[in-house]
């Protein structure tokens, strides 16, 4: 039985990098010898401005809250259906992180620097970027909560990708950035009874704190650094900027989901925006959405070796120029992506020698 793969569409550039992710993950398949199928939602979702458009607040605040409705539905159903991964262009983050507060994701990326490897593990599922917005005249009031059982469910799934990481069970640091002053000691108490329960050290620090200790030594070899969205959203293009010489443009990140309704499906997404102003030009540097379709396809589409021959692709392409106008080149999307294809060789398997 052939692997299924949900797909979620925003508006923007959405459907423009729809159409990438279908091309490279069949691509990849092809030259693996692979069979994948894919499952669309049927609701193409707001991004901002596309929401913003010509509608008055009240009209906006039910917008948002039905793409909410129909992509959480979506995740749920997908998950319910043994669907184990979905690919979504960017939506109107209103939108997209009420799903989150109700299917309790977090957003893991792992970042490679010089002598270092910093893993990113972002609390999507609590705080000031979750919550519900009250209208009162002249004022809006947001109410969001932090509770002890997601600090918990966040805590434990970076301690277990830190094991995985890092297989023999090494970790130099694990470091919290949130604003835990303002919360009465409760969050102090909850991670101190998480680290006694996994056997780890972790070190609670005021986002401020944390930005002090980085500039001032870098990240230790093998970091862990789960972070509340208040200050991870800000920082995650400056961490891979300044420690991984990345992108956002060409990255992609993983959002796994802890709630039951949705546990076992992983969402990727790229780092970047809906970039609405570059839609219909075919100017959208494809990147993240091709390196997101060879995770995707090497983790969950049985295509061994699939990041590894996209990545040999990319350095093809940026041996020869080609590349969208923000990346310094002269090619249109599908052009980055023509050439791609065509550079796709399947990656060489080790020849085991027999004994002589």
């Amino acid at each position: 039985m052939e692997p299924v793969i949900g797909l979620a569409i925003g508006r923007g550039t959405g459907p423009e990098l729809a159409a990438v992710f279908e091309r490279v993950l069949g691509g990849i398949a092809d030259v693996c010898g692979a069979k994948v199928a894919l499952t669309r939602s049927e609701r193409i979702y707001h991004s901002y401005v596309s929401l913003k458009a010509g509608a008055e607040a009240e009209r906006i605040r039910e917008s948002t809250r039905e793409d909410a409705d129909h992509y959480t539905q979506f995740c749920r159903t997908l998950a319910a259906s043994g669907v184990r991964a979905v690919f979504r262009t960017a939506i109107n983050a209103q939108s997209l992180y009420l799903v989150r507060q109700r299917l309790q994701a977090v957003k893991i990326d792992a970042i490679t620097a010089p002598g270092a490897s910093l893993l990113m593990v972002r609390d999507q599922a609590q705080g000031f970027y979750t919550g519900e917005n009250v209208h009162l005249p002249g004022a809006l009031v947001r109410t969001m909560t932090f509770s002890k059982e997601i600090t918990e469910k966040v805590i434990a799934l970076a301690v277990r990708r830190a094991r995985q990481e890092w297989p023999d069970g090494h970790i130099d640091e694990i470091v919290m950035a949130y604003k835990f002053h303002l919360l009465d000691g409760a969050l102090d108490g909850w991670v101190a009874e998480s680290a006694a329960r996994h056997g780890v050290q972790i070190g609670l620090f005021q986002p401020d704190t944390v930005n002090r200790n980085l500039i001032e030594r870098g990240p230790r070899p093998r970091t862990v650094i789960i972070a509340g969205n208040e200050w991870a959203d800000i920082m995650h293009v400056v961490l891979l900027d300044r420690f991984g010489s990345e992108r956002q443009e060409n990255r992609c990140t993983e959002n796994v989901y802890l709630h039951p309704d949705a546990c076992g499906l992983v969402e990727y997404q790229t780092v970047h925006g809906s970039a609405d102003d570059l839609a219909g030009t075919g100017r959208v540097n494809p990147m993240a959405t091709v390196r997101a379709a060879a995770a995707i396809a090497e983790r969950h589409a049985g295509c061994a070796g699939a990041v590894r021959m996209v990545e040999r692709g990319l350095t093809t392409l940026d041996h020869h120029g080609i590349a969208t106008p923000d990346a310094g080149g002269r090619h249109s999307t599908t052009a980055v992506v023509d050439a791609l294809l065509d550079a796709l060789e399947p990656v060489a398997r080790p020849v085991l020698m027999a004994d002589s």
